[in-house]
């Protein structure tokens, strides 16, 4: 049942919204083959009752103690096996044409036509290239969703569901609306700040972002403001990437998205309004899967980018989300 679950949330839109096919050179996508398009050794390291019992990429540090506790009432405690891993939670669409669903099969809810479209330009005439996204952010389980564990308490059990329009929230496509969501943004645009962020460029490709850098999205740029321009596009793939921290970053501000790593997140999640870089992994899915490696939120991607965007059905993007999952297992 739940492996028709993506056929059916096209049904539900479809009865709402006319699909129709993007106009050429508009929409364009492609539907996620959960086999073959999946990186499936980002769900490592794994680990248990503090052991390494898996080894993978780049890790947060987790404690090694056997045993963990959680609360079961107001007085009582239960014993438990701590066990951490990298959990396939989230598909995001990157696109310039308003409603294309870019991981559904490029099918638009409703055509707009050129007049809405995203664009890449030099306003200025100075060089410094300026681009706007739309974002369609999706409900992704799919560990659950494929039924690779069954009755597992640490797995995130939801249906695939198409969340989040960035096209109808008026504080993406207006900066100066968006202050309201992220006001502590204007102390950190100035020079001096963002040299910063050069720090975290290199520990994001080396390892994991730096947190306490919060306003930094590593080599792609300023984690400010949280909205859909960005005002030095040097590539389509910095570029998408760059978006895609930015709205994860509004998500967690706006109480949507929440934390799940570390000693905090053993026993149940809790409230992460300025989000922690380093929960975060993104694998390209759209236009051609990454399906080698997936990578930290900042990492340089100059070293696979190449290839990954190209005219006509190759300028929109997808992108799988991996969050770190500590859990006791109880």
């Amino acid at each position: 049942m739940r492996r028709r679950s993506c056929l059916l949330l096209l049904v539900l839109i479809s009865v709402g919204f006319p699909l129709t096919k993007g106009q050429a050179g508009n929409c364009q996508g492609r539907f996620i083959n959960p086999i073959s398009d999946i990186c499936w050794k980002c769900i490592f390291p794994l680990r248990i009752g503090g052991i390494m019992v898996a080894k993978g990429g780049p890790d947060t540090k987790e404690g090694n103690a056997p045993i963990c506790t959680c609360p079961r009432g107001p007085v009582e405690r239960v014993p438990g096996i701590p066990i951490s891993f990298w959990e396939p939670v989230r598909l995001i669409d990157i696109t310039r044409t308003p409603f294309c669903l870019v991981n559904m099969g490029g099918v638009q809810i409703t055509n707009t036509g050129i007049k809405d479209r995203g664009h890449v330009s030099d306003d200025e005439g100075d060089g410094t290239k300026r681009s706007y996204y739309n974002v369609h952010w999706y409900i992704y389980p799919l560990l659950y969703v494929l039924e690779v564990l069954t009755d597992f308490i640490c797995m995130e059990k939801m249906s695939i569901d198409l969340a989040y329009f960035t096209e109808i929230d008026p504080f993406w496509n207006d900066d100066e609306k968006g202050a309201i969501l992220n006001p502590e943004g204007i102390l950190f645009g100035n020079p001096i700040a963002q040299a910063a962020c050069a720090a975290d460029c290199v520990a994001a490709s080396a390892h994991l972002p730096i947190d306490a850098l919060f306003w930094c999205s590593g080599c792609q740029g300023s984690l400010y403001p949280f909205g859909g321009t960005v005002g030095d596009h040097t590539g389509g793939v910095q570029a998408s990437l760059l978006i895609t921290s930015r709205f994860m970053a509004k998500l967690h501000r706006e109480g949507v998205l929440w934390g799940y790593m570390g000693k905090q997140g053993l026993c149940r999640k809790y409230i992460m309004p300025i989000m922690r870089k380093s929960q975060y992994r993104t694998q390209m899915t759209y236009p051609i899967p990454q399906t080698a490696k997936c990578q930290p939120l900042g990492a340089t991607e100059v070293l696979w980018q190449g290839g990954r965007e190209y005219p006509y059905k190759g300028e929109d993007f997808g992108y799988l989300i991996w969050r770190k999952r500590s859990c006791c297992l109880i």
